[in-house]
C-alpha cells in the first residue's frame, strides 16, 4: 500500500467517551474558532476532538541538535526551549530520526520536571538505520507496520526520558501515524474506529503554503467533516518565501537539502509572482523598514516574511496550530509575531490570488458544474470555506 507523508495523531479510547458526549459543544467551539485571531501562546486551541488544549503555533525540533548540520546545540536549544514555553507555549513536535535521536532526547532533559503541562507529539515510520553510516541495516525499523510502532514507540519514550506510560500518557504523549489520508479513506477509517470503539485519528499533520495548497482540496473538506486538527508545516517553503533569495543567488546554491528545494521552487516563474505579492503585502502592513542597507533590509525582510506566512497559514480554515521552526532565540521571537497582527480580507484574498492552483484535480474539477445538476448559490457549510471559494462554487453559511 502506497503510503502518503501526512502524519496522523491517536487519540485514547476513554477521551472518545467523553467526546461522544461532548462533541455538540466542541463542534460549536471549533467551527467558531478560525474566526478569532490567538494573540499569545497561551491563548490556547482545541486539536480536534481529544479535547487537548494546545498552543495556537506549535514548536518543531528538527534544530534541536547538530547531527544534520542545520540545528543548535544543547545548550542553545535550551533557550529555544526555555523561550517558548514561558511565554505559555505547550506543544511541541518532534520525530524518532531528528538528529539522529538528539531532537527527542534533548526535549525529553527540558520537559523532566514539566510533563503534565506540555502536549509532544513524536513521529515513526522513517527508518533511522538507513540514514546513519556504519550502522547495520534493520529493514523492520522503518515502514507503519506494527512491529516498527511498538519499537519505535519504546525507543521514542527512551530518549524522551519516558520510561513509564499509561493509558493517560498516551493522551499526552502521542506518536503519529502515517497513512493515505483522503475523503474516501479517513471516512471510513474514523467510522470504523468508532464502531469497534478504537482510538480514532485526531489530527493531521501535512504540507501547506503558499507554493503549494493541495491540502484545500482533499484534506482540509475531510478534517472538517470528522473534526480533525490540522497542524500544517512548511509555510516558508524551506525558505523560499522568507525572501532572501534573489533568482541569482538561489542558482547558485549548494546541494544540501533545503538548498535543493529552494532551487526546485526558483525554477518556478510563478513562485516569484507569489513572492512579490508577499513582498507587496508586507510592505503595506509597516511593520518593516524600506529604506535600509541591503544587508539589513534582507533581515528584517526574512523575519517578517515568515510572521506573514505563518499568518496567512493561520487564518486557513481548520488550522489549529501551524508548526514554526527556530535554531535561535531570535528567530523564534521574529516566528512569535505573527500571533501580533491579522492580514485583512482584501490581503489575504490578494494572496489567495497569487497563489491559486493552476489545476483543479478531479473530482473537484467537476463542481464547475455544480450549478448545472444541484442548483445555483446553494449554502455550504462554513467549515467547507476553503473548497467553495477555491472552486467558486456556491454561498457561505455565515
Amino acid at each position: 500500500m502506497k503510503v502518503s507523508k501526512d502524519h496522523f495523531f491517536l487519540s485514547l479510547k476513554a477521551n472518545e467517551k467523553f467526546q461522544r458526549h461532548q462533541k455538540p459543544i466542541l463542534r460549536a467551539v471549533l467551527h467558531t474558532s478560525s474566526t478569532k485571531t490567538a494573540k499569545a501562546l497561551d491563548d490556547y486551541v482545541l486539536l480536534g476532538r481529544s479535547g487537548l488544549r494546545v498552543s495556537p503555533l506549535c514548536l518543531g525540533t528538527a534544530t534541536f541538535g547538530e547531527q544534520w548540520g542545520i540545528g543548535a546545540n544543547k545548550e542553545e536549544s535550551k533557550k529555544v526551549f526555555d523561550l517558548y514555553y514561558e511565554r505559555g507555549g505547550n506543544f511541541f513536535d518532534t520525530a524518532c530520526n531528528y538528529n539522529d535521536g538528539e531532537g527527542e532526547r534533548f526535549l525529553g532533559d527540558y520537559v523532566s520536571d514539566k510533563r503534565s503541562d506540555v502536549v509532544i507529539a513524536t513521529k515513526y515510520t522513517c527508518n533511522t538505520t538507513s540514514m546513519q553510516k556504519d550502522v547495520r541495516l534493520n529493514p523492520n525499523l522503518g515502514g507503519n507496520h506494527r512491529k516498527s510502532l511498538v519499537e519505535n514507540l519504546n525507543e521514542s519514550l527512551k530518549r524522551l526520558n519516558m520510561s513509564y506510560m499509561t493509558p493517560f500518557e498516551v493522551e499526552k504523549y502521542y506518536t503519529l501515524l502515517q497513512a493515505i489520508f483522503h475523503l474516501g479513506h479517513s471516512l471510513a477509517l474514523n467510522t470504523f474506529a468508532e464502531l469497534r470503539g478504537w482510538s480514532s485519528f485526531i489530527g493531521l499533520q501535512t504540507r501547506y503554503s503558499l507554493l503549494d495548497r493541495s491540502l484545500e482540496f482533499d484534506l482540509q473538506p475531510a478534517c472538517a467533516e470528522l473534526d480533525v486538527g490540522i497542524i500544517p508545516w512548511g509555510a516558508v517553503a524551506e525558505g523560499f518565501l522568507t525572501g532572501k533569495h534573489t533568482r541569482e543567488s538561489a542558482a547558485n546554491l549548494k546541494s544540501e537539502h533545503r538548498s535543493h528545494k529552494v532551487a526546485d521552487h526558483s525554477k518556478v516563474e510563478k513562485n516569484w509572482k507569489i513572492l512579490d505579492e508577499v513582498i507587496t503585502v508586507s510592505k503595506e502592513t509597516g511593520r518593516t523598514p524600506v529604506q535600509v542597507v541591503f544587508n539589513l533590509k534582507t533581515i528584517v525582510f526574512n523575519r517578517f516574511f515568515q510572521q506573514l506566512n505563518i499568518n496567512w497559514v493561520q487564518q486557513k480554515p481548520g488550522i489549529t496550530s501551524p508548526l514554526i521552526g527556530a535554531r535561535t532565540v531570535t528567530q523564534l521571537e521574529e516566528n512569535l509575531k505573527s500571533l501580533e497582527f491579522k492580514l485583512t480580507p482584501e490581503q489575504v484574498k490578494r494572496l489567495d490570488e497569487a497563489s491559486k492552483p493552476a489545476e483543479i484535480p478531479f473530482p473537484n474539477s467537476f463542481v464547475s458544474n455544480y450549478d448545472r445538476f444541484i442548483g445555483k448559490n446553494i449554502e455550504v457549510p462554513r467549515k467547507f470555506e476553503a473548497i467553495s471559494t477555491s472552486c467558486n462554487f456556491g454561498r457561505i453559511n455565515l
